[in-house]
């Protein structure tokens, strides 16, 4: 069943006493918000987040092989810049910079030449990691120049590849299982994806997305494309590790729809399933759902208990009817969560 956090209320402070200074300048400082994924889903917990706290980190899948993204990938070698710059674009502020920058940085040229679909923002960080050495310190510079309210970092260090375990690949033989590599191709696979891995297996973490995760106060997991987007974070192991053993809270931000090939057929409760198959020691704290999107509560409650958190039903979606979180309601209902007591 669906639980009521209240609103308002402070962050539990270890080791505090209620009343004192120490006390009061703890539930004063912004909470540390870690938000876990890529593309379009990670844009909009971000574009919430930030209104939340001016504490939060994006870290971010690499593994995109489409596109400009994938251009730059094969020609130059780097990691695929692509979600790095969606992040770093939906924490542009609200003000004429943050507007003029967050349109810049997404604009694509359009031309009969090489420059055709190459977005401007991933040209920008390319050049600075090729002046800087550092992918990290290269998004920071994009970061500062944006005016971002938070800050960008990859989830490993070297670019990497999805490989997908599919079922019905093939509609002539809809129980056959294959193999799809690639995050492209996993994305748009005409069957089931039911499990991932990455290539290389076992790669580095970016390390300060490593501490980053330690030192949170919460840390969010979706929304987003499950399997190229969300889990990979869990098939890094050292920052699998970190998400495990973090003291921080962590929370799920559901999907409003399935996505076609990723997650067919999809009820609430499966992401969760397939988030614990996948990473068996993770605990939950609360897990954020649509009302429009979650009827009977029971099963994906029970799911979510069973995981150690607790269901949150709110309004989270656009009004115009499209599977697109509205910023403002979303941001509403973080802080809802973000802000409740243990």
């Amino acid at each position: 069943m669906a639980d009521n956090i209240p609103a308002g209320g402070g962050r539990a402070v270890s080791g505090a006493v209620p009343g004192t200074a120490a006390d009061e300048a703890e539930r004063a400082s912004p909470p540390r918000v870690v938000a876990l994924g890529g593309g379009h889903g990670l844009h909009a917990s971000l574009s919430a987040l930030r209104r939340v706290t001016t504490d939060v980190t994006a870290v971010v899948t690499v593994a995109d092989d489409g596109g400009s993204s994938g251009r730059l990938r094969r020609e130059l070698g780097v990691l695929p810049p692509g979600d790095l710059r969606m992040a770093l674009a939906a924490l542009c502020g609200d003000d004429e910079w943050g507007h003029t920058w967050s349109e810049v940085v997404q604009h694509r040229f359009r031309s009969e030449g090489e420059l055709h679909g190459h977005a401007v923002g991933n040209l920008l960080i390319v050049a600075l990691w090729e002046l800087l050495g550092d992918s990290v310190a290269g998004l920071d510079w994009v970061g500062q120049l944006l005016g971002a309210h938070g800050r960008v970092l990859p989830m490993s260090s070297v670019p990497l590849d999805i490989v997908a375990e599919v079922e019905g690949a093939d509609p002539a033989r809809p129980y056959e299982i294959s193999t799809v590599r690639g995050q492209v191709a996993c994305a748009g696979t005409r069957g089931r994806v039911r499990s991932i891995s990455l290539v290389p297996e076992a790669p580095p973490a970016s390390q300060q997305a490593v501490k980053a995760v330690r030192e949170a106060d919460w840390v969010v997991f979706g929304p987003g494309s499950w399997f190229t987007s969300v889990l990979p974070h869990l098939l890094v192991p050292e920052l699998a590790e970190a998400l495990v053993d973090t003291p921080a809270r962590r929370m799920v931000a559901l999907n409003l729809s399935p996505q076609k090939g990723e997650t067919d057929g999809f009820r609430p409760e499966t992401y969760l399933e397939v988030l614990a198959a996948h990473a068996p020691r993770l605990g939950i704290d609360a897990v954020l759902a649509d009302s429009g999107v979650v009827g009977d509560t029971t099963r994906v409650g029970e799911v979510a208990k069973e995981m150690g958190g607790r269901l949150v039903v709110r309004d989270v979606a656009s009004g115009d009817g499209s599977p697109r979180h509205d910023p403002d309601l979303l941001a509403a209902a973080f802080d809802e969560v973000v802000s409740a007591p243990r």
